[in-house]
């Protein structure tokens, strides 16, 4: 045999060696696969990682029992079976709820995160023939949040009392028009509640920390008053410019008459009037 034909049979058994290795790599990473794979559906049907605790976290207008009972988590589900988009889904239906995240935390926790909207104004809205009104929580999306229950009343013992404090301390809308209809979780639709948002979400801090109430009978005639007692007849939003032109007057005027002004108009912001004490 020549020793080229030997170089050969050794390369030869090389290569056949190398082959069989290479095989025998490729069904061990199979065999693996397919025992994680195995191993993954056992756990995954099994009742390992049972959720026996949920959370709730982000909540002040809502309480975490409401909550937990909006998510409805199914009794006996696991961390790995849970649907956590049905969940997220639930929770996204109520009007408090601007945005949520399902959190699996091993080995037992769901926890619900939760961003509530906030309330930016409590709308006087009449009812009755506008013989009498009812507050409405609004947020500052236009979202309807809630009726808000006469303080005392049974129905205010199911509430959270967070609601009774940011009330106490928002804008309030008043002389709205009659045939305003919220509902919850429905977008405002009157134009002159809008407006009087616009304005107010428009406002620099400087003014805007100034503003107590709002009456919006029309949008060309909404009427801002001050903590200090100072009527701004506003009239219609307009652009955030527009907003920001007509805060622009108003502060220099107060600037330039302190303690005096009791009422300022800005409808046409290059002809303003105001009127002393």
């Amino acid at each position: 045999m020549r020793i080229g034909d030997i170089d050969q049979v050794t390369r030869n058994a090389r290569a056949q060696k190398t082959y069989r290795r290479y095989i025998i790599r490729i069904g061990l990473i199979i065999g693996l696969i397919g025992a994680l794979a195995i191993g993954g559906a056992v756990v995954y049907n099994s009742n390992l990682f049972t959720v026996t605790n949920v959370t709730v976290t982000g909540v002040e207008h809502l309480t975490a029992t409401e909550m937990t009972e909006l998510a409805s988590v199914p009794a006996g589900t696991t961390l790995l079976r849970v649907d956590a988009g049905g969940i997220k889904e639930r929770l996204l239906a109520d009007a408090w709820v601007l945005d949520a995240s399902v959190n699996r935390i091993f080995p037992d926790t769901l926890e619900l995160a939760i961003t509530e909207r906030t309330i930016a104004a409590v709308v006087s809205v009449p009812i009755d023939s506008a013989q009498t009104t009812e507050d409405w929580a609004i947020a500052s999306d236009g979202t309807w949040l809630m009726a808000i229950p006469a303080k005392g009343s049974e129905a205010s013992k199911t509430i959270s009392q967070k609601v009774y404090e940011d009330a106490e301390n928002v804008l309030h809308i008043s002389d709205v028009p009659l045939g305003v209809s919220p509902e919850v979780g429905a977008h405002c639709t009157d134009a002159n509640v809008n407006n009087a948002l616009d304005i107010v979400s428009g406002l620099t801090t400087e003014l805007a920390d100034q503003v107590k109430s709002v009456k919006a009978t029309e949008t060309s005639s909404t009427v801002l008053t001050l903590e200090n007692g100072i009527e701004i007849s506003f009239g219609e939003a307009g652009t955030t410019e527009e907003i920001r032109n007509k805060e622009r007057v108003i502060l220099q005027l107060m600037e330039e008459n302190p303690g005096t002004i009791a009422y300022i108009n800005v409808r046409v912001v290059d002809r303003p009037t105001w009127r002393s004490l």
